[in-house]
């Protein structure tokens, strides 16, 4: 039987929510593989993988910033070790400050961002005075610019630690509920795209493949199975399409159906969300780390 390390059993049980031994049965069954033991998780159990909320795992804040015609506008993440440092007003400044710099300067990756002029310096020589100032180290991880000849909107929620950034043609005022409908998803079902003709055919072959095993398990004939999973692909794509999603202010409509009462169009949006992706240790794992090693 192979060895599974406790680090990758802890990994699988964070995006797919599951418990550590059934987590650590799937990875022995795929042979170590997380992926492939992901794949089976689902297909055993329905599991929703990668679950937005679940990887927010470390501190900082999302800077916005956008021009005073609309047509540009930048957000920025700036990450801290703590969540009191988040809230200080320099760090908070700071953040809004990359904001600006990149919807001016528009560079073209951190470390060109890094090497800008900022107040009396560049925007590294900055953020290292911030260190010795605050005690914590303190990163620039990631930005995103847009830049468009019709309008952009940008979200900001609970202080900064979702930022949401929409390009669209129309009222603005349905830019910024889109927006918020975006930021809301966090809690659910994040949209991966605008609409079913963007989603990744590979994408949808993977899911495919999942709802077909999990529909054979039912032991239905063939033709139902077919019917099953169709009609499971269809729901998944309106599930993570924007225009598909029922609309945060009210789900008895569609934000495709909301748009068109605009008369409004989303041509873009971008999604942040603090310390997504980053790694950071769980105190609360560990009794059940203990407790897995033992058997």
């Amino acid at each position: 039987m192979v060895e599974i390390p406790a680090k990758i059993v802890m990994e699988l049980r964070r995006v797919t929510g599951l418990g550590m031994m059934e987590c650590k049965k799937a990875l022995q069954e795929a042979e170590g593989v997380i992926e492939k033991a992901e794949e089976l998780l689902r297909i055993k159990s329905g599991a929703r993988a990668n679950k937005a909320a679940d990887r927010v795992t470390a501190e900082g804040i999302i800077g916005g910033f956008v021009a005073a015609d609309g047509k540009k506008a930048a957000l920025v993440e700036v990450n801290c070790e703590t969540d009191f440092v988040a809230r200080n007003d320099d760090f908070i400044h700071f953040s809004r400050q990359l904001a600006q710099t990149v919807t001016e300067k528009n560079p073209a990756s951190v470390d060109a961002l890094s090497a800008l002029p900022l107040e009396n310096g560049s925007v590294e020589s900055i953020r290292q005075e911030l260190v010795q100032k605050i005690g914590e180290n303190l990163s620039v991880r990631r930005f995103a610019y847009r830049e468009t000849p019709c309008r952009i909107v940008q979200y900001l929620h609970g202080g900064g630690r979702i930022g949401v950034m929409v390009e669209l043609e129309g009222d603005e005022a349905a830019g910024k509920d889109i927006a918020l409908h975006i930021a809301a998803s966090v809690a659910g079902t994040r949209p991966v795209c605008i609409s079913k003709d963007q989603v990744p055919q590979d994408l949808i072959a993977k899911e495919r493949a999942i709802f077909e095993a999990q529909a054979a398990e039912s032991g239905k004939p063939a033709d139902i199975v077919a019917k099953m999973v169709d009609g499971r692909i269809a729901k998944y794509l309106a599930e993570i399409t924007l225009l598909g999603q029922p609309f945060v202010k009210n789900p008895d409509e569609t934000v495709e159906q909301y748009l068109k009462s605009k008369n409004a169009k989303v041509l873009s949006f971008e999604l942040f969300v603090v310390g997504e992706g980053i790694e950071k240790r769980k105190d609360d794992f560990a009794a059940e780390v203990a407790a897995m090693t033992k058997t």
